[in-house]
């Protein structure tokens, strides 16, 4: 899990940094618009939304770990051009296939710890994946303003590119596919492991390929949700340093200093709610009220931004954390409802419309900026998505309990 976590933070940096690039003058710095700027930032989202089920499928058939190896060296080298290129069209390509490369990660992620981790620890397996976007955000939103400060966007581009490709060979040497791989775990431990994640197949319904699966009411309810969630979650990541910038009139560093208060209530919020879905074994009602008190929230950020900085502000640090507070049990629910020969792609495809959601709320939002010159319309747009994506999540079809077939002296001597 360490190595989990490390991977997906480092993907972070690389993907959240470019929302301080656009509040320390990108635009003026390549004498772009305010509308090409936000068509920057969305690009990614359109090249994550491109290759996530072959890449899933690469992961489930082959190996979860080399894929994420390639995409580790692939990401860093791309993110590190975003701070040398010139060019409007060649950095569009470039933050397209930037996004390309961290399409990969998610699915190969979860798929990964679908082969190592049991149903009552599976929340709180993904949480550990995901919070490194909110602890990454949160360190990189402290120290990326004085990055800066000191070397200039570009440069700090480059400086938080680099590790990604350093981590990839330190990733390959410590990270293994299956429990049998793994020479820190007895063959004994290994086994009961596995037997114990086949056990849990059994439960599953039967389905006989990855076509059927995308169509499966539940599966098109849950790629419709995570596409209005993304909406929200990243329109307000890419644009809250600016939103900040604009409504608190500081330098910089303190924007990335208030930018990163909302990811430590996120980090919280994100521990507690997974601890809850694994002992309760709960998803879908965990979910939906954090989403729902995220869009009141943001809706009330909304209606004080020309007020009161301060209270909209709060309403900021409100719904970022409430946002993210539910990612854990979420993407626990797809192994729990189709069987690993389709789970991954299941994954990649939820995951795709959120890369979808993704593009749509961070051009939205940024161009909705640059039109109007206030972040308000963005946060209402958000505010909205956010809301409807709890509303959504009621719809998915109640589940029985999974019936796995052991005793609990079975389970007392696997735990």
């Amino acid at each position: 899990m360490p190595a989990v976590f490390i991977t997906y933070s480092l993907a972070y940096v690389d993907r959240a940094n470019y929302g301080f690039g656009a509040a320390a003058g990108l635009a003026d710095t390549l004498h772009i618009t305010g509308s090409q700027t936000a068509l920057l930032g969305s690009l990614f989202f359109l090249g994550y939304f491109l290759f996530q089920i072959p890449g899933a499928s690469y992961a489930r058939r082959r190996s979860a770990t080399r894929l994420v190896c390639f995409s580790l060296i692939s990401w860093g080298l791309f993110a590190s051009l975003t701070g040398v290129i010139r060019n409007f069209w060649l950095l569009a390509a470039d933050r397209l296939l930037l996004g390309v490369a961290e399409s990969l990660i998610l699915p190969a992620m979860i798929t990964l710890l679908t082969h190592w981790f049991t149903r009552e620890e599976r929340s709180r397996a993904n949480t550990l994946l995901i919070l490194g976007n909110p602890v990454t955000v949160l360190w990189m939103s402290a120290i990326t303003g004085y990055l800066i400060h000191a070397f200039g966007w570009q440069m700090t581009f480059i400086l938080e590119g680099v590790p990604s490709i350093v981590w990839a060979f330190i990733w390959l040497a410590t990270a293994r596919d299956r429990p049998a791989d793994a020479p820190w775990l007895t063959s004994a431990a290994a086994r009961s492991l596995e037997e114990r994640l086949a056990q849990e197949q059994t439960a599953l319904p039967k389905i006989a390929n990855v076509g059927a699966a995308l169509v499966r009411p539940e599966v098109l309810l849950l790629s419709l949700q995570y596409f209005c969630w993304s909406v929200g979650v990243y329109g307000f990541v890419l644009w809250l340093p600016e939103t900040i910038r604009m409504g608190a009139s500081v330098g910089i560093e303190a924007t990335g200093l208030l930018s990163a208060v909302p990811y430590l209530l996120a980090i919280l919020l994100m521990i507690a709610v997974s601890w809850l879905s694994d002992r309760t074994l709960r998803r879908a009602g965990l979910i939906w009220p954090a989403l729902v008190l995220s869009g009141i929230a943001l809706l009330s950020s909304y209606l004080l931004s020309g007020h009161d900085f301060w209270l909209a502000y709060c309403g900021l640090v409100v719904a970022g954390g409430m946002m993210y507070a539910p990612y854990g049990p979420f993407f626990a629910i797809i192994p729990e409802i189709v069987p690993k020969n389709v789970a991954a792609e299941v994954v990649a495809a939820v995951n795709s419309s959120g890369a979808l959601g993704a593009f749509v709320g961070s051009w939205l939002v940024g161009l909705l900026q640059a039109k109007t010159g206030s972040p308000r319309d963005g946060f209402l747009l958000m505010s909205v998505s956010l809301v409807l994506s709890g509303m959504l999540i009621l719809l998915l079809p109640r589940k029985k309990p999974l019936d796995d077939g052991l005793s609990s002296a079975q389970l007392a001597e696997l735990h």
